[in-house]
């Protein structure tokens, strides 16, 4: 016979025969837990499966961003004046420095860009004594565009600088997406939504640029090697990109591309010598202690950026742990990579791993390189639509999609990394490819029985 806990009487119920036994109460404790747990292992399913994307959010998130981020643009553009935003910085704020060393090269002085004092003089000659100043910190490769900009104005350059990588960027994502059935119509707004895109806006930089080369080259990667290969060496001027990259190259024997990408280089790097000569060289080298000290200590602020080296710094860690901790990570991508590379695993996967490996294997990668995501994204998705996604791929694909736009935030606000932890929960769950998993870890795609 059960003990009474509670009864009708003692807890003053008008009905003397209602009470709660022992017996009762287990049942209940079960039964709660058990409808905690089975909605715990719910949400997990929910996360692992991706179903929480539905067809309906696809479609409408995207066009959140894009009304919001057309609402910046207006907004920065009707309250800058002089060519000034309302943040005090030129519009396009890094792009100006970009100008400024056109203007020097076109004045005769290649190597000027490389001096930052003279350099900040020439940027606040140019846009006032109280605007912010940024360093040069590209090989003399990138001194021919920075000229040829400079031969236009100031605002028709960053017109035509945004809006002409921004379209080389959306060709190969619209094309890799339309491989698999997306419409051009959703690759685009999918494309232009993708938070990285007004994150690079707002700063004038080589995003999308760089997406369009790492896009490029891997959609020509099998048809056309020769070209896939010289888009590869144009992304010389980010040296800090350059180790996974050929690597890659190498380890899947693409041997015609990473020849022509070596051809391209040598050919780039006698045109530099020619147009700008060996000073310039000099002193790019010369002022590579100080682009490692602007690394080393946050000079764009720690928040900005995405490396597993500056999220060490973030959390406190000194430089030595900081660099121990980016070396160990870059060895972990690149041993991974090689994993992948050396299995069957779709060639769009090997790609998207080779893009995210680049990134994670660099202490130097600001929250608008993020951009280079958008190719590897775009890889997945597309191997994803015609395959099957894999567990947890739709929610790392996901969160990675809003890290350009979450990072900056949570690093100010809150202190917590999320742009590179985003970065390596999307590369463990692309390295997840081996031959013997794949069979067990693809989900099936009702597209395909």
């Amino acid at each position: 016979m059960h003990r009474t806990i509670i009864s009708g009487a003692a807890a003053g119920n008008e009905n003397p025969r209602s009470s709660l036994t022992l017996g009762d109460s287990v049942a209940l404790t079960r039964a709660h837990y058990g409808l905690a747990l089975s909605g715990e292992w719910r949400m997990l399913g929910t996360i692992r499966s991706g179903d929480w994307l539905t067809a309906e959010r696809l479609r409408v998130y995207p066009l959140i961003f894009l009304a919001i981020f057309l609402l910046a643009i207006v907004g920065a553009i009707a309250t800058s004046h002089d060519r000034i935003g309302p943040n005090n910085l030129p519009l396009g704020s890094d792009f100006s420095q970009v100008w400024v060393a056109g203007q020097e090269v076109l004045a005769g002085h290649p190597e000027a860009p490389f001096d930052i004092t003279r350099h900040a003089e020439a940027q606040r000659k140019e846009f006032g004594p109280e605007t912010g100043i940024f360093g040069w910190h590209y090989p003399p490769y990138f001194l021919a565009l920075a000229a040829f900009f400079a031969t236009l104005p100031y605002l028709p350059a960053l017109a035509l600088w945004q809006a002409g990588t921004l379209a080389l960027y959306l060709i190969p994502i619209v094309a890799i997406l339309g491989k698999s059935g997306v419409a051009r119509r959703n690759a685009l707004i999918a494309a232009l939504a993708f938070p990285a895109v007004i994150v690079n806006l707002g700063h004038g930089q080589n995003g999308f640029l760089t997406a369009a080369l790492l896009g490029g080259g891997f959609l020509l990667l099998d048809r056309r090697p020769l070209v896939a290969g010289a888009l590869f060496a144009l992304l010389a001027y980010k040296p800090q990109f350059a180790l996974a990259l050929p690597l890659a190259l190498l380890i899947d024997r693409h041997w015609r591309a990473l020849a022509s990408a070596a051809a391209t280089l040598a050919v780039m790097s006698a045109m530099s010598l020619t147009a700008f000569g060996a000073t310039s060289w000099r002193a790019f080298f010369e002022s590579l202690g100080f682009t490692r000290r602007v690394v080393e200590d946050g000079g764009p602020g720690f928040e900005k950026i995405q490396s597993v080296f500056a999220a060490v710094r973030l959390l406190g860690g000194d430089i030595s742990t900081a660099y121990f901790w980016q070396g160990s990570a870059s060895f972990c991508a690149l041993a991974c990579l090689i994993w992948v590379l050396r299995s069957n695993a779709d060639a769009r996967v090997k790609g998207a791993a080779t893009i995210e490996a680049t990134l994670l294997t660099t202490p130097y990668l600001l929250d608008y390189d993020l951009m280079a995501l958008a190719p590897a994204m775009a890889l997945l998705v597309s191997r994803g639509i015609d395959e099957g996604f894999r567990p947890y791929e739709k929610t790392a694909l996901a969160l990675a999609y809003v890290a350009p736009l979450v990072a900056r935030p949570a690093a100010m606000a809150l202190g917590i990394p999320f742009g590179v932890a985003a970065l390596v929960l999307l590369f463990a769950v692309t390295a997840r490819t081996a031959p013997e998993m794949e069979a067990q870890k693809l989900e099936p795609n009702p597209k395909h029985g």
